[in-house]
């Protein structure tokens, strides 16, 4: 089996950002020579998410509403305790997870018609990174 292993790095201008990285992980998979197997691409922070969707402004619009609405920043969540202003941030985490896998078929993203990777970060403005490993034949 063959593996590779490259890292992306964010500092976000906005404290939530959602950015498409499925060219990324396209460019890493097709460097890396694997023509069957899988990709995992993993937040590295408990701040931020990856997700597979539609790349419509108004669907992440929605999907950044909808995590509004689950998750909003509170002054009083516990964590802030610690001197830490973003338990908003985990939670909104927690919601989309930190990592997804997509098959590699033919060199290539086998992902459907409409699907595309997403980083979405939660509590941004510094640096932060992605983990994208390829394994396969």
């Amino acid at each position: 089996m063959r593996t590779t292993t490259e890292y992306l790095w964010f500092n976000t201008k906005q404290k939530r950002e959602y950015i498409n990285i499925t060219s990324d992980a396209e460019r890493i998979v097709a460097k890396s020579g694997v023509r069957d197997g899988m990709v995992l691409v993993s937040a590295m922070h408990i701040t931020a998410a990856i997700y597979v969707n539609d790349a419509e402004d108004g669907l992440i619009a929605d999907i950044d509403e909808w995590l509004e609405q689950l998750a909003p920043f509170r002054q009083e969540y516990r964590h802030h305790r610690t001197g830490e202003t973003n338990g908003d941030a985990h939670l909104k985490s927690l919601l989309l997870h930190h990592e997804v896998i997509v098959p590699i078929t033919d060199g290539k993203l086998d992902l459907g018609p409409w699907q595309q990777v997403y980083y979405a970060e939660f509590d941004g403005q510094r640096k932060k990174r992605v983990i994208v490993k390829v394994m396969g034949e």
